[in-house]
């Protein structure tokens, strides 16, 4: 029965642990590898079949029982110190705080583009999104670029590196999107008209920084498209939109003809200057106006290139760089402070 003696013996020692550091010194004296338990295996090999199988049946018996013990009494011993624990660090949270925690900041492109977005919504359109990296069919055939366009070139465009490439279909050649225009012929070949979507994202261009443009930056294009559209409902929503963003129903907004391969006709659209309300001043030049966007009515050839009959459908089309507004909006006066991570520009948002 030296099982037997070793439990109570462990036993005992167990009632007289008064933390921790006793239980594992315990653990180890009995269960260990060199344990008191494991050494009654040792002598298993000098006794008869039966005898053996009995006594590692009892000695199986006793780790676990003693294990279970041990166990037990370790969840107590923490469970005590975590108590003391907390009586010593109790926390009066009606006590003042010593420093009042740093409030995080939304960044003025996530306001600003929430904020264009809810306006679109607001007028009836739905937010698409698309991929960043297009095959130049999706960002240039099919809104009709020629193929000799200068922003096909590298001045413009960033290409993704391929094996083969100038053997490729236009369909299997990648590029990083130039404009959210990808999104809009991606959606008229899966949706039938009328629909009236936006599209916002970022863009690359491959140019030079200076204070308003920027090889990376955030864009939202429009899409209306039903029959019988006509430039007077693109001056209506544009104008409608800028008088609901700069909270000022004063913006009047001009089009100036202008030439897009994916609209025919084609605009700049200027605004009237919301700091001088169109009198004049060093914002926009004295002139009273100030270029917003581009815009037009959707070429026919886009709609033919998107499965769709232009003979029925009309509908107009619309860029507008989601940074500038936020310059214009916030008087900001470098388009490189939005990707700069100074927190000082942050805190004003």
């Amino acid at each position: 029965m030296k099982t037997e003696n070793l439990k109570k013996e462990a036993l005992e020692k167990l009632e007289q642990s008064k933390d921790l550091n006793d239980l594992e010194n315990i653990e180890k004296e009995y269960l260990g590898k060199k344990g008191k338990l494991r050494e009654l295996s040792s002598k298993m090999k000098d006794l008869t079949g039966e005898e053996r199988k009995e006594l590692g049946a009892q000695i199986n018996e006793a780790l676990n029982f003693l294990e279970e013990k041990i166990e037990l009494e370790k969840k107590a011993f923490k469970l005590e110190e975590l108590k003391e624990k907390e009586e010593m660090e109790s926390l009066d949270i009606t006590f003042p705080g010593v420093k009042a925690f740093q409030r995080g900041h939304i960044h003025p492109l996530s306001i600003v583009k929430k904020e264009i977005e809810d306006i679109f919504t607001f007028l009836g359109f739905s937010i698409i999104q698309g991929p960043e990296i297009e095959d130049e069919w999706h960002n240039f055939d099919a809104l009709n670029f020629p193929k000799d366009h200068p922003a096909r070139e590298m001045q413009d465009t960033f290409f993704i590196k391929q094996k083969n490439r100038e053997e490729l279909d236009s369909r299997e050649k990648y590029v990083l999107r130039t404009h959210t225009s990808n999104i809009q012929t991606r959606y008229m070949e899966s949706h039938v008209p009328p629909f009236r979507i936006v599209a916002p994202g970022r863009v690359f261009r491959y140019e030079a920084t200076d204070a308003s443009h920027e090889s990376c930056f955030y864009q939202i294009e429009g899409l209306l498209v039903d029959e019988h559209i006509s430039v007077a409902n693109l001056k209506a929503v544009l104008e409608r939109f800028l008088q609901e963003f700069f909270r000022n129903l004063d913006v009047k907004i001009r089009l100036r003809p202008s030439y897009f391969p994916f609209v025919e006709p084609g605009f700049e659209v200027d605004m009237s200057c919301v700091v001088c309300n169109g009198k004049g001043c060093s914002i926009c030049q004295g002139g009273g106006w100030i270029e917003i966007l581009g815009a037009g009515m959707v070429h026919p050839n886009v709609f033919k290139n998107c499965g769709l009959d232009p003979q029925n459908l009309t509908g107009f089309a619309f860029g507008i760089s989601i940074d500038r507004l936020a310059m214009m909006k916030y008087k900001i006066d470098h388009i490189k402070w939005f990707h700069s991570g100074d927190l000082r520009f942050l805190k004003q948002f």
